[in-house]
């Protein structure tokens, strides 16, 4: 079939790439020149890993082209893919729909008949029959919403090889086409949920709510851990045992961050509200103080291992990006803590193995690094933030050997805490005595 998606970001690119590695015609359109010829050369916008090698091959097989006009959108696609951004409005909860609205807008005007447009962005509940009434204005053409679930640093696998396929439509048509589109995995036996707009709406934000939710669960539970004496690492395992929990996203640490999460729960809360449901989600509050928390207790940690301020105290930070296997420091605490830690006047240089540019472009006040031992080179403490498989390999004997003191605060459960202590380092751990 002959596709469009609307939108490069790191959702639209990745969605372009792996239509046309599965056997479709696709085209890549976003209103940034630079962005768009970028990628018509084959040069990744973001780190996301086998994603270049997807980009590649299919322009080398003329299967995925780009272009900035919506107007050439529409004379070639058949289905079209709205993957733009729907960021948090400034001074507000709620989710940002203009870019949305304005591929609408755009598009409309120069669709064919018997066109399908198909938004994969996260909006909130109602978005979806609003603009289904709009594009009716236009002429016949269908709306179906199709959310993504990808996981950045998996993202390619998670669209080649989803967990399911989300549909929610008005017309039989819009699905018939969709299953066409989507046959390979079909063919896979991906599970297929077909539903209305507003449940396809409402199950990408459920998912994220429950994943942040059970995330800020086990961070309640180290501060518990913390009052007590406790050990939040043995507590998750031993309630993850249970089937009905399980153990994935039961890890304690500095909390989750990154483009999605915290600004869905935010706006899937100001949506609830404009409904009149704002008790029904009023827990999501406390998910995420329970999240931005977290932080907190990081950077009071740190001070306390420095011996109570952090003025003119050297800090070493592994990680800058929200988790490891991206180059994204969109609200990424490991970011957050060094520019809190910076704020309390210390000196901090941060290592990242992907993300030290977007860093630095988001934080030009903090100091970077290229290694990860020339950042801690006379450390008064070592502070271990993004779950970096690098970071694992590290030896803690001969680190202690150029940081000004063994020192170590570990945000993210990773490290083996015994070897660390055995080379000499005093450690200090989130939940952990």
């Amino acid at each position: 079939m002959r596709l469009t998606v609307i939108g490069t970001g790191y959702l639209g690119a990745v969605h372009a790439a792996c239509m046309a590695e599965i056997g479709h015609e696709v085209l890549g359109v976003d209103v940034d020149e630079a962005k768009i010829a970028a990628l018509a050369e084959g040069q990744a916008p973001f780190y996301e890993p086998g994603f270049p090698e997807v980009l590649t091959r299919n322009l080398e097989n003329g299967r995925l082209r780009f272009s900035t006009s919506l107007a050439d959108a529409a004379a070639f696609g058949d289905v079209h893919f709205i993957c733009v951004g729907t960021p948090q409005l400034p001074g507000s909860d709620a989710a940002d729909l203009r870019h949305v609205d304005a591929v609408v807008e755009g598009l409309g005007p120069h669709l064919r008949a018997g066109a399908l447009v198909v938004g994969k962005s996260t909006v909130p509940v109602g978005t979806a029959s609003r603009l289904a009434a709009r594009l009716r204005e236009f002429g016949d053409v269908q709306l179906a919403w199709n959310p993504e679930f990808l996981r950045e640093g998996f993202a390619v696998e998670d669209t080649l090889r989803p967990d399911r396929l989300v549909v929610g439509s008005t017309d039989p048509r819009s699905e018939q086409t969709l299953r066409h589109v989507y046959a390979t995995m079909l063919n896979d036996l991906t599970p297929w949920v077909g539903t209305d707009l507003a449940t396809a709406e409402l199950v990408k934000v459920a998912a994220n709510s429950f994943l942040a939710t059970k995330i800020s669960f086990i961070n309640a539970m180290a501060e518990i851990c913390e009052a007590t004496g406790g050990d939040v690492t043995t507590l998750a395992r031993a309630i993850g045992y249970d089937t009905r929990i399980g153990e994935r996203f039961l890890r304690a640490g500095v909390g989750f961050g990154g483009g999605c999460l915290p600004k869905d729960i935010r706006a899937f809360r100001a949506r609830a509200a404009e409904l009149g449901c704002d008790e029904s989600v009023r827990f999501l509050a406390d998910v995420d103080a329970i999240n931005l928390r977290r932080r907190v207790k990081v950077v009071q940690l740190v001070r306390e291992a420095v011996g109570g301020s952090l003025a003119d105290r050297s800090v070493a930070v592994l990680g800058a990006t929200f988790k490891p296997d991206s180059d994204d420091v969109r609200d990424s605490p490991a970011l957050a803590v060094a520019a809190a830690l910076h704020g309390e006047g210390a000196r901090v240089t941060v290592h990242d193995p992907r993300g030290l540019d977007n860093a630095r472009a988001a934080r030009p006040e903090l100091d970077y690094s290229p290694g990860a031992e020339k950042a801690c080179e006379g450390a008064d403490v070592v502070v271990h933030l993004t779950e970096w498989p690098e970071y694992l390999e590290l030896d803690p004997a001969e680190l202690a050997d150029v940081v000004a003191a063994p020192v170590l605060v570990e945000g993210r459960h990773t490290i083996d805490l015994a070897a660390w202590r055995s080379a000499g380092w005093e450690v200090h751990a989130l939940g952990r005595p």
